[in-house]
């Protein structure tokens, strides 16, 4: 369509300035997205990743075209104004993914993802395009290393509740900072990075063991060059997303994730990811997985160890493969490798270090580490984080906060007590807009030592670093008049995990008259990508995605 036939001789012209010769133009066009940025650890490497996937694609025997697109680093945003935006670049991502490769005409697309909202972003674009498509994680971060303590970009977060509150001095605090982040890398738990990059390998859409791998190592680097070369595989067999994508592979995918104890955002990026390649996913798939999958993991945040230790042990194919014997994977899916799921985990052994991962008969919790509640608060649903939790009941009155700023405040100023539920509203999608992360609070919160007394509820999200008795993704949103925007101070919330329950002790008909009474919701923001996202996006409940 570019390169083929005299009309086309003005784009050959073009691409000989790039270095095409007379023979490329028989090579399949590879788009390679690199996410390079040096405004955060989780991408600035990325350069040199997609270097490698250029080798390896030309070495495969395709000719390779990189273009940029976005990210945002949450660290750096989270607990600003800067957080709105997190949420609309993974759209910004999947969108400039979409437009460069149709307007170029890839054969095949490779994509290079670091921080959280890279990893959706693309996966989200090749189930639009559904060309051939390869998708390469950036690696993880090597932990920090403080008095002889593993830290990371969590420790930071909670010591800034435990600084607040006197926990720590002064100088314990700086030298957190100091260390939490050595080097590239996206951050090293489970946390949403971690999580959606296992998540894709779950998938299918990325080589094995690359999900697991140190940013800052020699295999990432040769994985990334074979994925070039893989690519060029998956144009001549002409094996696209979509014959990747299919249910049964998301099922594996959260089978995952559960027993990973990943990221609650997994829940909203799936559900996006699925409805791009037309894939009817429901929240209620959550829930039945997770009944069956428990928390197996001891990594962060709710645990000891980082992606570092785990794939010192075998990575994320060695946890696959342990989930397979137990029957709890689909083995027949189709891979990136042109394989299935159980020929790429043949010849790999079940992870066997208990500290790291435990068996199916002794798991580290014995509940899957997320559930989806549903109650007179979340008609539509919401996710509540359980991994780690020391109770599954939580019962208590309504401290109400409608922004995150208001909340924070308020516990770094003691204003919270034992028993209290928090309420964070007009932070979902719409009213953030942006649907901000509430990791600054999460953390001051386990930071001044609250975090196993007070419960907190949002229509906004958590970071995968967050922990505690956390319930967010409620919906529908407060902006969009749900029952969240009922709510009064001292209203008692119920929490029920084990029941799937999220109610106020209000009936039906007094929810609905103070409803009534709300006033119409008026934007925070009338002006530019904002107010453009805030009449676009759609409920948390279908993944907050900007299209039907």
């Amino acid at each position: 369509m570019v390169t083929q036939g005299d009309k086309r001789a003005p784009g050959r012209a073009m691409l000989r300035a790039v270095g095409f010769k007379d023979e490329d133009f028989t090579k399949p066009i590879i788009g390679i997205a690199s996410s390079w940025s040096n405004l955060t650890p989780c991408n600035m490497h990325i350069d040199g990743l997609a270097r490698k996937a250029d080798e390896g694609a030309k070495r495969g025997g395709g000719f390779p075209l990189t273009f940029g697109t976005i990210t945002v680093s949450d660290g750096i945003a989270m607990g600003t104004e800067g957080m709105k935006y997190s949420l609309v670049s993974r759209e910004v991502i999947a969108d400039s993914i979409e437009v460069v490769s149709n307007a170029e005409r890839f054969d095949g697309v490779l994509a290079i993802g670091g921080c959280d909202k890279n990893m959706p972003g693309a996966l989200m674009a090749m189930a639009r395009l559904n060309v051939p498509s390869i998708f390469v994680y950036g690696g993880t971060i090597k932990p920090g290393n403080v008095a002889g303590q593993d830290v990371d970009i969590v420790s930071i977060f909670e010591a800034v509740g435990a600084h607040a509150t006197g926990k720590i001095t002064r100088d314990q605090f700086k030298a957190i900072e100091c260390g939490a982040c050595p080097g590239a890398g996206s951050c090293g738990g489970m946390y949403t990075a971690n999580t959606m990059a296992s998540a894709i390998e779950a998938l299918g859409m990325s080589l094995p063991y690359s999900s697991s791998q140190d940013a800052e190592s020699e295999e990432k680097k040769e994985s990334t060059s074979k994925a070039g070369e893989a690519l060029i595989e998956l144009i001549k067999k002409n094996i696209k997303p979509r014959d990747i994508l299919t249910k049964k592979a998301f099922e594996n995918a959260i089978t995952l994730v559960m027993a990973l104890g990943g990221s609650t955002n997994a829940v909203l990026h799936l559900m996006a990811i699925a409805k791009e390649a037309k894939v009817g996913l429901a929240l209620g798939d959550f829930n039945r997985i997770g009944k069956k999958v428990p928390h197996l993991a001891n990594l962060k945040p709710s645990g000891k160890y980082v992606m570092s230790d785990l794939n010192k042990k075998g990575g994320i194919p060695s946890v696959m493969k342990l989930l397979l014997d137990a029957g709890l994977i689909h083995g027949d899916c189709l891979t990136v490798t042109g394989r299935t799921v159980a020929e790429n985990l043949k010849d790999v052994k079940a992870i066997a270090d208990r500290e790291i991962v435990r068996p199916l008969s002794d798991p580290f919790y014995p509940t899957a580490p997320m559930v989806i509640l549903h109650g007179n608060l979340a008609p539509d649903g919401a996710v509540a984080k359980i991994g780690g939790l020391k109770t599954f009941y939580h019962r208590g009155p309504a401290r109400i906060f409608d922004s995150e700023e208001e909340a924070l405040d308020a516990i770094l100023q003691r204003k919270i007590k034992a028993n209290d539920v928090i309420v964070i509203r007009y932070e979902g999608p719409k009213g953030g807009p942006g649907m901000r992360e509430m990791l600054s609070v999460t953390g001051a919160l386990i930071g001044a030592g609250l975090g196993d007394s007070v419960a907190l509820l949002t229509d906004g999200r958590f970071s995968g670093g967050s922990h505690g008795f956390v319930v967010g993704h409620i919906a529908p949103e407060a902006a969009d008049r749900g029952p969240l925007a009922a709510l009064k101070v001292g209203d008692v919330i119920a929490i029920d995990v084990k029941k799937l329950t999220l109610s106020v002790e209000l009936d039906d008909k007094e929810i609905k008259a103070r409803i009534k009474k709300l006033k119409p919701y008026k934007p925070k923001i009338n002006t530019g990508v904002l107010a453009k996202y805030s009449k676009l996006v759609r409920s948390a409940a279908g993944g907050a995605v900007t299209c039907d």
